[in-house]
């Protein structure tokens, strides 16, 4: 007889029957009737047991690419001059959040909230991003959402761009590389690893698989532009010797447009040997993380000239291939029932996208102002999407603002794990609009989004207030000190006016002051979410602040006459 029960919906069955037995076996005391009664109470003890709980568990997949914009999935842009279908078959098959975050603007800051439920801005990352080498910003003992599931019986991989520096043996140009890599992916919950460290950019150009460079990076490079294409690339011939200061190193065997294509296949092979250790009751946790569409645009030579809206277009058509191909083998491997899949990008689309939407009417950021860097949507509302074929009905939408921070709070509560008062502290669960529509709104508290400069904005319903005035980022004017009698802040009110055109701060004086309030105690407290009070690492306050909190005013002032802020007041700064 076929069945259609998978170890999802068997759960979600069993607990009802679990309620049905449990008022059965009431009902038997009551009646005096001991037979009965007795086999109720073994069934219950039989199906609440470890068998129960070991089938409540999805493999849980998370796709994040990188520097991809709202407009850059068809399904969310009826405009876009590309089509991206397997995005837009997750969209169909399940649920779109289409007030969806990143915790930030820029690469680094995103990718910690994301795996820690934290944002970065509680580190000593206060704007920017890391580079490929270095001590990881993830904390040797903070939680992550890979250290979580491996706790819970999980099997963790990651595959792809990881960017939260790990430390590289040796220094640059005096490497050791029979020697290992440490503070990496594996050292923060993940048994399995395999791709760059960084943005390529930032070097150290070859594969890695957990602690080992799988070709020694021996060679030099540099940005190697490709003006037609509106991008550049780090393509042979490579130097032997260092030319400059800017050079990278780089395996001989490395070219920019494989990358791409080789981790997809790794991640591929991950799902293969996986599967059937998935279907017996040992589920997995896989991070893949594009190095797509951020520059450089290095298309596999297949996709060049398909999308008809230049590299970035190709890029995001290979993109969407490559998803594609996770997608049919969680199929193949009949695991797609029995998945989470949470499809997302680590900030909205670089500045290039001003110049497609001019050359190509391709607007990458959507309807909304700004792209990469900026406080304005574009920056940081992206794609933002889960399927669950076992719990989530397909082609549903949700316009709950929410962010990426929320991931370790829902895999949390999915397991039924109560977080530490020091894990998570920003990371709300998202469980009960994934399971229908009928749930308590707001889903969360308030988000806070931050600039590429480092610079602050707070959204609460409808309503969001940038605690500065400009972009913070990229789109002029990055910031304007208000005039004497000018507002000093920007208010908007998203339901009416997604593309924040029209600032209410001067109609909605009480609003701004209990925006400003809240802000300042998320701050303050170390934490958004319920619980007690946690310590922000590095310095209580600092310059960036300023723009609303007064007490950080005079950081902003040092900082301005070139002081370092080490030297003024350690006790005043760190207090």
């Amino acid at each position: 007889m076929l069945s259609i029960v998978t170890p999802t919906t068997r759960t979600y069955l069993a607990n009802g029957f679990l309620e049905f037995l449990g008022s059965l076996q009431n009902h038997a005391q009551t009646a005096m009737k001991p037979t009965l009664a007795l086999v109720c109470t073994l069934v219950l003890s039989h199906l609440s047991g470890a068998a129960l709980a070991e089938v409540t568990r999805p493999n849980i997949v998370v796709i994040y690419t990188d520097d991809q914009g709202y407009g850059d999935m068809s399904a969310l842009n009826p405009h876009a001059k590309f089509q991206t279908p397997n995005l837009d078959r997750l969209a169909r098959e399940g649920l779109t959040f289409t007030d969806g975050h990143s915790a930030d603007t820029v690469c680094t800051p995103s990718r910690y909230a994301l795996l820690t439920g934290r944002y970065s801005w509680r580190t000593s990352l206060k704007s920017g991003v890391l580079h490929s080498d270095g001590e990881c910003l993830i904390a040797k003992d903070r939680m992550t959402v890979a250290s979580l599931l491996r706790e819970n019986g999980y099997a963790t991989a990651m595959f792809g761009k990881w960017h939260l520096q790990m430390k590289f043996p040796g220094s640059i140009g005096k490497r050791d590389w029979t020697q290992p890599i440490t503070d990496g992916p594996n050292a923060h919950g993940f048994d399995e690893y395999f791709g760059i460290p960084a943005s390529m950019n930032y070097g150290v150009l070859t594969f890695i698989e957990n602690t080992r460079v799988s070709d020694p990076p021996s060679l030099w490079t540099h940005k190697k532009p490709d003006s037609a294409r509106n991008t550049f690339r780090f393509m042979p011939p490579y130097d032997a010797e260092r030319q400059s200061p800017d050079d990278i190193e780089i395996a001989p065997s490395f070219r920019d447009d494989i990358c791409l294509r080789v981790c997809t296949e790794r991640t591929l092979d991950y799902i293969a040997s996986h599967a059937a250790k998935a279907k017996a009751g040992k589920p997995f946790f896989m991070y893949f993380a594009l190095n797509s569409p951020h520059l450089p645009h290095s298309v596999a030579p297949e996709f060049v000239g398909k999308s008809r809206v230049g590299a970035y277009g190709d890029f995001m058509l290979e993109t969407d291939y490559r998803i594609g191909q996770v997608l049919a083998a969680l199929d193949a491997q009949g695991l797609a029932q029995d998945t989470l899949v949470f499809l997302t990008s680590d900030n909205g689309a670089e500045t290039g996208y001003a110049k497609r939407l001019q050359q190509y009417e391709h607007n990458s950021s959507g309807e909304f102002k700004g792209g990469k860097r900026d406080i304005y949507e574009g920056g940081h509302r992206v794609p933002f999407v889960l399927r669950w074929p076992a719990m989530i009905k397909a082609g549903r939408t949700c316009d709950e603002p929410v962010g990426q921070v929320d991931l370790l709070a829902t895999c949390a509560d999915l397991l039924g794990v109560t977080l530490p008062s020091n894990a998570g502290e920003d990371s709300c669960s998202l469980l009960a609009a994934l399971r229908g529509d009928d749930y308590t709104r707001p889903l969360r508290g308030p988000l806070m989004h931050h600039s590429g400069n480092g610079y602050f904005a707070i959204r609460q319903g409808p309503w969001k207030l940038n605690l500065f005035r400009g972009s913070g980022g990229s789109l002029k004017p990055t910031f304007v000190q208000p005039k004497p009698g000018e507002p000093p802040f920007e208010l908007y009110n998203l339901r009416s006016d997604p593309r924040e055109t029209t600032n209410t701060y001067a109609q909605q004086l009480e609003r701004v002051n209990l925006l400003e309030a809240i802000a300042s105690k998320m701050v303050r407290d170390g934490r958004s979410t319920p619980g007690p009070v946690q310590k922000n690492d590095g310095p209580m306050l600092w310059p960036e602040l300023a723009t609303w909190m007064p007490e950080a005013a005079d950081l902003a002032k040092f900082q301005a006459k070139g002081v370092s802020l080490n030297a003024v007041g350690g006790d005043l700064i760190d207090r």
